[in-house]
């Protein structure tokens, strides 16, 4: 597959942390997406994919492409022989400012491109897309229509600062002080989080904590998982077994397997690190 990817000039880049082009056949018919600390926007501009945003909900299939604001489960994508997209790795509070809802009414439900921005500025943007000589020009396009749509969103600063603070810490800091130290309550960040994440900032700790675990991890040796919950802060091993079934669907071992699976079948793949295999 061919990827390429860079960050947004600002003010863009305080709200995305990369565009992306991705052509080629997927290593895999279906892949599995953990949740991580980051939204996504696609602009598919090949045959339809689909996503099963949990093992409860029905597979839906997206033609035009779609936006994810952050997730709380794995998300399972089915790709077809070939795909092309260009799309966005937003910060988790990044899509608020290109959506005219509260964040939290997207949380775990995908939505169509076309019901975000409307079918005649989708179709525009995916001809327009479509006609451009190469990758750097699709992004080019792509950053200057996410600039036309910027908007100025409440409390942003407010979410951008403590979210830094979470992420410094690697999901670690007590949520608490973090509201005391921005001079507002509990329920206030809460609620300001719902809006721009999704999720409260207990939350996006936890999916800090989570991924910053499971990326210092190489699947390439032995693992003591006692030690790898213990160094992560985990009241036990239970503890952070649950903690991966919640966030990935498989136990620690499992995912092991999967992980090691992707780099012995596709060594040095673009995609590998967070995808798994769900075949």
């Amino acid at each position: 597959m061919e990827y390429v990817s860079r960050v947004p000039r600002p003010p863009l880049d305080g709200l995305i942390d990369d565009l992306y082009y991705l052509e080629g056949a997927p290593p895999y018919a279906r892949l599995t997406l953990p949740p991580s600390p980051s939204a996504l926007l696609i602009v598919n501009l090949g045959d339809p994919f689909r996503i099963r945003a949990g093992a409860d909900i029905e597979t839906a299939a997206y033609a035009d492409g779609c936006v994810i604001t952050m997730p709380t489960r794995a998300y399972e994508f089915s790709y077809p022989h070939r795909t092309t997209s260009v799309g966005v790795h937003f910060k988790p509070w990044g899509p608020s400012s290109f959506l005219a809802v509260p964040a939290a009414e997207l949380c775990d439900r995908p939505v169509t491109l076309e019901q975000v921005w409307g079918r005649p500025a989708v179709a525009g943007l995916r001809d327009r897309l479509a006609s451009a000589p190469g990758p750097r020009e699709m992004l080019a396009l792509l950053e200057e229509e996410l600039i036309r749509r910027l908007r100025e969103t409440a409390g942003l600063e407010l979410v951008r600062h403590t979210s830094g603070v979470i992420a410094a810490t690697g999901g670690t800091a007590a949520i608490g002080d973090l509201s005391a130290a921005a001079g507002v309550s509990g329920t206030h960040l809460a609620q300001r989080f719902k809006e721009l994440v999704g999720v409260t900032p207990k939350r996006l700790a936890r999916t800090h904590r989570f991924t910053a675990t499971v990326f210092g991890i190489d699947p390439t040796g032995p693992i003591d998982w006692g030690e790898v919950a213990s160094h992560a802060g985990y009241f036990d091993q239970a503890h952070f077994g649950h903690e991966f079934r919640a966030f990935t669907g498989l136990t620690p071992t499992r995912y092991l397997e999967v992980r090691r699976r992707f780099l012995l079948e596709h060594p040095g793949h673009v995609l590998d690190g967070w995808p798994l295999p769900a075949d």
